[in-house]
């Protein structure tokens, strides 16, 4: 069966209208482009709980705690966002009000293009998220490279890469080969490299992370 591709504005409202899914997006280093998209697409409102944008160091390492190593667009610093958000999820929404949600904590820590083209564009996305109400939570983190030459196409990329995201999570959990070609709907060939995927949770417990590499 071939799947159906929807474009962004299409994915992002098909999620603000399902009152089940509530959560946080929380990114660093390249602008709000995730939650910019389902701010735009309408009814944000149904979906986003809170957005999130650390971007000076002291700010961010008093909220997710301080990187050893010293940098912040990595895995480590990726899980550490996700664990907290989702965390604050848990303890702060509850009640009749929130009784049929399942949350989610969007994260991102990406770093594009300077200036004098010097560095090297890439980044790190992830999803914590349940697929019913107060269960076990799943993750979805992925490393990516920005492949186009100009800053403002990789922002562009960044946040069509969110949107597929948690898209998927929801509605390609239950076939990992759709859910994990569906992180490239929408973007152009040559535009982004996807060299690494990570699933755990209870819905990914028989998937093989060695056989999950995209490029």
């Amino acid at each position: 069966m071939v799947r159906e591709i929807l474009e962004i504005r299409r994915k992002a409202l098909k999620i603000n209208l399902d009152d089940s899914i509530y959560g946080t997006f929380a990114e660093i280093g390249a602008g709000q482009e995730v939650a910019r998209n389902f701010f735009t697409a309408g009814a944000a409102s149904g979906t986003i709980a809170k957005t999130m944008s650390a971007y000076d160091m002291v700010f961010s390492d008093s909220i997710y705690g301080v990187e050893e190593s010293g940098r912040y667009v990595s895995e480590s610093r990726l899980h550490k966002m996700i664990k907290y958000e989702f965390g604050l999820l848990s303890e702060r929404l509850s009640g009749p009000k929130y009784a049929g949600k399942t949350f989610f904590a969007f994260a991102d820590t990406v770093t594009t293009l300077n200036f004098n083209k010097t560095n090297d564009p890439h980044g790190w996305l992830g999803i914590r998220f349940q697929l019913w109400p107060g269960g076990e939570p799943n993750q979805i983190v992925f490393h990516v490279r920005l492949l186009d030459s100009d800053s403002n196409l990789q922002q562009h990329v960044l946040g069509i890469l969110g949107v597929n995201l948690v898209y998927a999570a929801y509605y390609y959990h239950d076939d990992v080969q759709s859910m994990i070609e569906s992180l490239v709907d929408n973007l152009a060939i040559g535009s982004v490299e996807i060299d690494l995927i990570s699933l755990s949770g209870p819905q990914f417990k028989n998937a093989n992370n060695g056989l999950l590499i995209s490029t």
